[in-house]
C-alpha cells in the first residue's frame, strides 16, 4: 500500500475520534472557545515539529504566490471550522460530520477544474453516492 493510502486512512479516523472528542468538549462552553483551545493546541503541536525537524529551513524556498495561497488556506480552514464546531454544537454530531464530508465532492470540482486532475468514472459515481447520502441525511 502506497505511504499516502496510509496517510489518509489515519486522517479519517483521526478525524472520526475529533468529531466525537469535540461533541464532549462542547458541552457547556461556546464553540468558538472551543475552537480556540483545539488550535493553540495545534500550533504548539506543529511548532514543536518545526523545530525539532528542522522545517522551519524550507522557509527560503517559500515563493510569495505559495504563501498567498497558504494564507488563503488558512482563511478557508479558519472559516470551515468555525462553521463546523457551531454545527457540532447544536446537532447531531453523526450527521454533521457526514455532511462536513460532503467536501470531498468540492474538492473533486475544483482538482478537476483548477488542478486538471482527471475526473474518472469513478470518481463520478463515488461524488454522485455522496451527494445521494448527503441528501438522505438532509431530507426532512
Amino acid at each position: 500500500m502506497e505511504t499516502w493510502i496510509i496517510y489518509a486512512i489515519l486522517s479519517m479516523v483521526f478525524a472520526g475520534i475529533t468529531a466525537i472528542l469535540i461533541k464532549f468538549g462542547l458541552q457547556n462552553i461556546n464553540p468558538d472557545l472551543g475552537l480556540g483551545i483545539r488550535i493553540t493546541v495545534i500550533f504548539f503541536i506543529i511548532a514543536l515539529i518545526n523545530i525539532i525537524g528542522e522545517k522551519y529551513k524550507d522557509l527560503s524556498l517559500l515563493t510569495g504566490k505559495q504563501l498567498t495561497f497558504l494564507i488563503v488556506s488558512g482563511i478557508t480552514t479558519t472559516l470551515s471550522w468555525l462553521f463546523y464546531y457551531r454545527a457540532v454544537k447544536e446537532g447531531p454530531v453523526s450527521y454533521v460530520a457526514a455532511i462536513d464530508k460532503g467536501s470531498v465532492v468540492i474538492t473533486i470540482l475544483l482538482s478537476y477544474f483548477l488542478l486538471k486532475e482527471p475526473l474518472t468514472p469513478k470518481l463520478i459515481i463515488g461524488a454522485a453516492l455522496m451527494i445521494g447520502g448527503l441528501l438522505v441525511l438532509t431530507w426532512k
